[in-house]
């Protein structure tokens, strides 16, 4: 099954966490000092926030998928569009390790598909070597969490 993912960049966590908390109705399932997600089934959606120095507002959409199979079938939807794709093996992002490839729409926001393998300590780490990239990671802008060029040194600028 499929879920939409949205990742929202903002200004002070503390007074969003309670926003997004009473919006929803729950409490986040996952709560960080820089980030925060919930994991809802009404609306299905992974909705995420990150205070991390980023630009507020949107910083990427995505659909998260429950398998590698699903994850693959989005692929092939993807590359029989002509969309450039920069794919990510076990990349590590949002306390997250994942399998997931990003696209970007023609207006510039990032997209990213996903099937998250398992929870990490930390928010992002290093992309490892053996990731592979179908398109140039510059060509990919505006995700959190999107491909890095081997310059970058972090997931995302911290504040």
């Amino acid at each position: 099954m499929k879920r939409f993912h949205v990742h929202v960049s903002v200004k002070d966590l503390g007074e969003s966490l309670p926003f997004y908390s009473k919006l929803f109705g729950a409490e986040p399932s996952v709560s960080k000092t820089d980030y925060a997600k919930w994991m809802l089934d009404d609306p299905r959606i992974n909705f995420a926030i990150s205070q991390r120095g980023a630009n507020v507002g949107l910083n990427h959409l995505g659909i998260q998928v429950d398998s590698a199979e699903a994850l693959a079938g989005l692929r092939a939807q993807a590359e029989a569009a002509d969309f450039t794709a920069v794919e990510e093996s076990g990349a590590a992002c949002c306390y997250a390790k994942s399998d997931k490839y990003w696209i970007q729409d023609p207006s510039g926001i990032a997209w990213e598909t996903f099937n998250t393998l398992g929870e990490i300590p930390v928010f992002g780490a290093e992309p490892s070597e053996t990731e592979s990239a179908t398109a140039k990671p510059e060509e990919i802008a505006g995700g959190c969490c999107a491909p890095k060029t081997k310059t970058q040194t972090a997931c995302c600028p911290t504040s």
